[in-house]
């Protein structure tokens, strides 16, 4: 069964024992999710299909059961070339901290941060915003049902639409939204949206 959840809750990373506030859904704007799509990190969607409407909730999901490690040579040098638009750089949606959307050329579609702009080059950082880190979640179960076909047919249709995001929000926006998806010439595999290997230049 396919089950509707309205989530509210604070997320925080922990890194050597450190919590840092990441994002929040509140009561008035909760995350929503429908169970059995894999639209949610795994061990979330675990952690809340025990749960009930009005139930609080307090549990740590440990990186690897998250995002995995940080890797360094996720980080990748682009040139700036890839990012130009009828001969111009694209500057309005290639700023540094920027989430912009990347695909290569076998089609595969992938996000990655922009950490660093140059006469020459953009530094794109393609591991998930998370990566490395514990993250705590902190919340109560606002709704909690059996989802409706209509629900259903509409999560399909966006799935199908490429919409790729973090804990199941769409950080950055979906395919196109930060203008358009820029293409990386390597070879790569993806994994949630986001490099997983990495890029050669």
């Amino acid at each position: 069964m396919n089950k509707y959840y309205a989530i509210a809750y604070k997320l925080y990373t922990v890194v050597n024992g450190e919590r840092s506030l990441e994002e929040e859904a509140p009561a008035s704007d909760p995350f929503i999710f429908i169970s059995g799509f894999g639209t949610t990190i795994p061990g979330f969607e675990k952690q809340i299909e025990v749960l009930e409407k009005g139930q609080a909730f307090d549990f740590v999901i440990k990186k690897d059961d998250a995002y995995g490690d940080y890797y360094d040579e996720r980080v990748i040098k682009l040139d700036k070339s890839v990012f130009t638009i009828n001969g111009k750089f694209d500057e309005q949606h290639i700023f540094v901290d920027a989430i912009i959307p990347l695909q290569n050329e076998d089609g595969n579609r992938f996000m990655g941060q922009v950490l660093e702009i140059t006469d020459d080059s953009v530094r794109v950082d393609l591991n998930h915003p998370l990566a490395g880190r514990d993250l705590n979640f902190i919340g109560e179960v606002v709704e909690c049902r059996e989802a409706t076909d209509k629900e259903i047919q509409e999560l399909i249709n966006n799935l199908s639409g490429g919409c790729h995001g973090g804990c199941g929000s769409c950080h950055g926006g979906c395919d196109g939204g930060c203008g358009g998806e820029h293409h990386c010439d390597s070879e790569h595999s993806c994994e949630n949206g986001h490099c997983k290997g990495g890029c050669k230049e």
